[in-house]
C-alpha cells in the first residue's frame, strides 16, 4: 500500500510513523516528559537541596545559590542556577583570589557528584532547560562556533548530552560539537534513555570531570 503524505507545520512529510513519532516526542513528549520528571524530581530530593542549602551557609555563606547567564534554545540567553562551590574571598586590592584558592572541598564534592547541578531542575520545570541535550556554554563562544556547529542550539540545552560509549577520556571541543549535533540531528526517546544511563554511569565513576574538564577555554580554533 502506497505511504500518505502528511503535513506537519505546513511542511510535507512521508506518512512515515518513525517520523510521525520522532516529531511528536521532540514537539510535545519530550517537554511533558521534563516537567513530570523535574517537579518529581524536585519533591522527593527536597530534603537534599535542603541540606546542601544548609551547608552553603556554613561553607560559603550567602547567597547560597548563584546564576549566570547561558545561551539556550535557539540562542536565546537565560539565568543558569548553580549550588556555589567557591568563596568571596579577595585579596588586599579586593579582586577575587583565584579559583583554585577560592574552591572549597564541600565545592569539589558538588562538583565530582554533580550535586551543584541540582538547581537547575528549575531551570527544567521553567522551560529554559531539559534533562537532556548539549550542555549550555558560555555566550561569547556564539561567535567562535564554525557555522555547523551552532544546530546545538535547535534544541533546549541540558544537564548533560555525553558519549554513549565514554572512554574517560577528555574531550576535544570538537568531539563534544560532534556529538551534540549528532544528538540534535538524531533526537528520540529511546536516544534520551541512552544519554540518562550514560550521565547516571559517568556520575557514580567520576568520570564527569575527567571527560569535560582538563581542556583550555575555547577560542574558536582549539577544536582539536
Amino acid at each position: 500500500m502506497e505511504a500518505k503524505n502528511i503535513s506537519v507545520c505546513g511542511k510535507r512529510m512521508l506518512g512515515d510513523k518513525s517520523v510521525v513519532k520522532g516529531f511528536m516526542y521532540r514537539k510535545y513528549v519530550k517537554r511533558i516528559l521534563d516537567v513530570v520528571l523535574s517537579g518529581s524530581a524536585l519533591v522527593v530530593l527536597f530534603p537534599v537541596l535542603l541540606v546542601i542549602a544548609v551547608l552553603e551557609l556554613v561553607f560559603h555563606g550567602k547567597p547560597v545559590m548563584y546564576h549566570s547567564v547561558r545561551p539556550g534554545y535557539g540562542e536565546k540567553l537565560f539565568p543558569i542556577y548553580k549550588f556555589r562551590t567557591m568563596t568571596e574571598e579577595r585579596d588586599e586590592e579586593g579582586a577575587l583570589l583565584p579559583e583554585e584558592q577560592r574552591l572549597t572541598r564541600f565545592g569539589r564534592f558538588l562538583r565530582r557528584t554533580s550535586l551543584d547541578e541540582l538547581p537547575q531542575l528549575f531551570n527544567i520545570l521553567k522551560g529554559d532547560m531539559s534533562i537532556i541535550g548539549p550542555r549550555a556554554l558560555l555566550p561569547k563562544y556564539l561567535e567562535l562556533y564554525p557555522a555547523e556547529y551552532r544546530k546545538r542550539h535547535d534544541v533546549r540545552p541540558g544537564f548533560a548530552c555525553m558519549k554513549l560509549k565514554n572512554d574517560g577520556k577528555s574531550w576535544t571541543w570538537r568531539e563534544q560539537f560532534e556529538n551534540d549535533i549528532f544528538y540534535v540531528e538524531h533526537l528520540s526517546f529511546w536516544l534520551d534513555v541512552k544519554m540518562v544511563f550514560a550521565i547516571i554511569r559517568a556520575v557514580f565513576d567520576g568520570n564527569k570531570t575527567r571527560v569535560l574538564g582538563n581542556r583550555p577555554e575555547f577560542d574558536g580554533k582549539n577544536l582539536d
